[in-house]
Formats: structure tokens, C-alpha cells, sequence
């Protein structure tokens, strides 16, 4: 894989004050010599807490919304790289607001994609989800649309130099919106509510995310979905791991819910290759010329990426530290 070098390079993040963008900003900013790291995001009062935390001369702050093409366009003007982090993400809140979901994962995802061609953004990488595959809630079905709308977007720059790719991943350990926080409080009652005793999901650090995300922005040559390699966890396992000994209620599966998440589906595997670390989507349009990966190897026939059939586990010590971390 390419080792990654930033230095004298403009970056932008959308959602740049969520979990995940205050870890970039900071990794970034630790791990290179920038000309400039924009945060673009709509919460003034997290972009101001975040700059009393951050010194840097090469940080900039922008308030704005990825509804707002015009926004978009004057805040890329300049930039070489956009990572894309901004997006409606919670389940039950989406089911119940699909139309506001649309708005920002969908429309949202446009606007990148113009304002990125339009100011000649070199490389563009949008941040997804194992939910998108086969989605059966709106979250899913919007950021599966996002995905399709940015691998086909490197058509529309044609010989521009804007490249757009997608990461795939699934849940984060410590991002805004995790059960981790929800089995602590409920830790004191001496219960914990969870769904099903069966669910199981993928599971990463937010540290894993960052870098692989760099990496990924690193090496994309345009059109691919990056898909990391990591483990699964049983939810009945962690909420032991947090509280132990507490006694669980199986409350039911909520709308919009799988027992088990899919990172790659059988039929997507087709096209998918093994990288060592992660699995790559390629493209199969014919209007574009496919990334080259000499050391890649193809993935069985018939193969999907399930969270219930992983052969990788996070055990019970992995859990407890990553809890602690």
C-alpha cells in the first residue's frame, strides 16, 4: 500500500466535527504537514469547542451544510482532497424523518460531487456503511444511493482530474450513537434491553477507521469501494463485557433492524478483490477503465462478507479494551 503524504496538501471534511472528524482532524494534523484542514460542519458551538482544543495555524473552520451547493462550492475552492463524513446516520431518527435522511445523504452526496468537479478537487472519498448492503431501513437505502451516485460521478468528471471513491465499514466503537454508552447507563439499573440474543455486527475503532480511510484516500485511483478487514462481536458478549453480571431483557428487533450486517454481498463479489488488509469493489461500468492492483488476488465465487460467518472475532479481552480505550 502507498504510505501517505499529505504535506502541503488541502483538505476538506464534511461532518468534520462528528466522532470520526474530530479523530481525522487530529490524527491528520499529527501525522502530516498541511496547507490547510477545512472542517465544514453546521454546529458552530462543536467547531468552537473543537478550536479551543486544537493549536494549529493550518486548521479552518467553516459553518455551513452539505445541502447547501453554494456553501460547497465556495469552501472547496482551492482544495485538493474531500473526505466525506457528514450524514444522517441514526436508524430510528431516519425511519422517522426520511424525507430530512434524503436531503442529506442524498442530495447531500450531489452537492459533493458537483462542487468537487466544479472547483477541481483532485480526490474525493465518501465514508459508508455495511447497512447499505441490502438495506432494509432508509439509512441504508440513502447511503447505498450515495454510494452508486459517487463510483458513477467519476463518469461526469471525465478527463478532470476528480476522482471519487467510497470506504465501507461497519459499527464504531466510542462514535456518537454507539450501545456502549446506552449498556453503561443502564448498567446502575442492574439491567441491560437488547434486541435479539442472536444479533451479531462488524466492529471497529475509531483509530482503525481514521487510518484506513487514509490509507484508502492514498491509494484510490477512482471508483472503487474500500472494504476493511475486521471483526465481529456478538452484542449479547459486549453488553457482558460492560456490565458483567447483569441480567439482560430481549426487548425485539427495532424497525429498520437486521439480526446480522453485510459487508459484501455474494453478488458484489463478482467484481471484488482481496488486498491483503481489505477487499476492494471494483467497478464494473465499461465507461470506465478499472483500478490496477498487481498484488490482488480474486474472492471465491459466491462469496459474501457477513457478520455472522466472519472468521474473525473480537474476544472477551479485546472487548473489555476496547471498552476501557
Amino acid at each position: 500500500m502507498t504510505k501517505p503524504n499529505f504535506d502541503n496538501k488541502t483538505l476538506l471534511i464534511t461532518g468534520g466535527t462528528g466522532s470520526f472528524g474530530r479523530k481525522f482532524v487530529n490524527t491528520l494534523l499529527r501525522q502530516s504537514d498541511l496547507a490547510k484542514l477545512i472542517v465544514f460542519s453546521r454546529d458552530e458551538l462543536k467547531q468552537m469547542e473543537m478550536a479551543s482544543e486544537i493549536d494549529s495555524a493550518s486548521i479552518r473552520f467553516f459553518i455551513g451544510d452539505v445541502r447547501d451547493k453554494d456553501r460547497l462550492q465556495r469552501a472547496m475552492q482551492g482544495v485538493d482532497y474531500v473526505i466525506h463524513a457528514a450524514a444522517l446516520k441514526q436508524v430510528p431518527a431516519c425511519e422517522y424523518n426520511p424525507m430530512e435522511a434524503v436531503k442529506t445523504n442524498v442530495f447531500g452526496a450531489q452537492n459533493i460531487i458537483d462542487a468537487s468537479i466544479d472547483q477541481g478537487v483532485e480526490k474525493v472519498i465518501a465514508l459508508s456503511t455495511d447497512k447499505a448492503v441490502n438495506p432494509i431501513n432508509i439509512y441504508g437505502a440513502t447511503k447505498l444511493c450515495a454510494e452508486k451516485l459517487f463510483i458513477q460521478a467519476n463518469s461526469y468528471s471525465g478527463i478532470g482530474r476528480t476522482r471519487f471513491s467510497c470506504v465501507r465499514y461497519g459499527n464504531v466503537v466510542g462514535s456518537r450513537g454507539s450501545v456502549i454508552p446506552v449498556f453503561r447507563s443502564q448498567a446502575d439499573t442492574g439491567t441491560l434491553t437488547i434486541t435479539d440474543e442472536r444479533m451479531t455486527r462488524f466492529w471497529i475503532t475509531l483509530e482503525q477507521g481514521v487510518q484506513f480511510v487514509i490509507s484508502c484516500l492514498a491509494d484510490m485511483q477512482g471508483a472503487e469501494v474500500f472494504v476493511p478487514k475486521i471483526s465481529s462481536m456478538r452484542i449479547v458478549d459486549l453488553a457482558e463485557a460492560i456490565a458483567p453480571g447483569c441480567s439482560k431483557q430481549f426487548v425485539g428487533i427495532r424497525p429498520g433492524e437486521k439480526l446480522h450486517e453485510v459487508l459484501i454481498s455474494s453478488d458484489e463479489s463478482r467484481t471484488a478483490i482481496d488486498l491483503g488488509d481489505r477487499y476492494v469493489i471494483m467497478p464494473i461500468n465499461p465507461w470506465f477503465a478499472p483500478p490496477i492492483y498487481p498484488e490482488s488476488e480474486p474472492v471465491v465465487d459466491g462469496f459474501e462478507y457477513r457478520s455472522d460467518t466472519n472468521s474473525n472475532w473480537v474476544s472477551s479481552s479485546e472487548l473489555v479494551r476496547m471498552v476501557e480505550d
